[in-house]
Parts: C-alpha cells; sequence; structure tokens
C-alpha cells in the first residue's frame, strides 16, 4: 500500500510541475526607449511588443492603428474593430515575434480588410 500511495504522490507531482505555465518576465515599454524618452515604431519587433504588459501593448497598438489611419485619411474610430485588431496584432506577434510590429499590423489590417470586404482606394 505504501509503494502505491508514493507512485500516486510522484506521478501528482509530476503532473502539478508541468500544469504550472512558465512565466515570463514582462517588462515595460520605456525599456525600448531612447535617452530622450522617444520610441522608434518602425524598429519594434512583436517580441518586445509581446513583452511588454498588457496595458502598454494595448497603448502602443492603439498608436499604431491611428497611425495607419491617419495614413488612410480616416478620422474616425470603430471601437468593436478596434479592440478586435489590436487582439489580432498581440497574437500574431506571439506566434512571429521575428517581425517588426508595423509589419504585423500591416499583414492583420490587410486580413481585416479583406474579411470584410473593405477595398482601399488609391
Amino acid at each position: 500500500m505504501e509503494r502505491k500511495m508514493y507512485r500516486a504522490l510522484i506521478f501528482a507531482s509530476l503532473i502539478s510541475a508541468t500544469a504550472i505555465p512558465v512565466a515570463r518576465a514582462q517588462v515595460d515599454l520605456s525599456t525600448y526607449a531612447d535617452a530622450n524618452g522617444f520610441l522608434n515604431v518602425q524598429k519594434l519587433t512583436c517580441a518586445q511588443l509581446a513583452g511588454t504588459w498588457q496595458g502598454d501593448a494595448d497603448r502602443l497598438t492603439a498608436w499604431y492603428s491611428g497611425w495607419y489611419n491617419g495614413l488612410a485619411r480616416k478620422h474616425y474610430m470603430d471601437i468593436v474593430k478596434s479592440k478586435e485588431a489590436e487582439h489580432e496584432i498581440i497574437v500574431y506577434c506571439k506566434a512571429n515575434p521575428g517581425e517588426l510590429i508595423i509589419e504585423a499590423v500591416a499583414v492583420v489590417f490587410k486580413d481585416m480588410r479583406a474579411r470584410l470586404g473593405i477595398e482601399m482606394k488609391p
């Protein structure tokens, strides 16, 4: 009986150890800023986005969205699509850490436009 309990204890310990996710250290977005506190948004990587705090990732993806919408001369915000795009960018970046965030935004926006039947004016 003692042997069975010992095996069960070992098995339970192994299951518990494998069920605990490995925590990654999150860093402040300011970690990537230059000496003057500015971020070069064209150089930030998906790994950097995925490795920052959720609030910083949200703020950064909102900034990119505004930048792209400004380039398209859109002066309104669709809150539902914005949240969806933000989520998709973060998911994309976690799957593609070596890409630049700016490239991830372009991919996600292109996919969203295609899915929604939105055509860009030349």
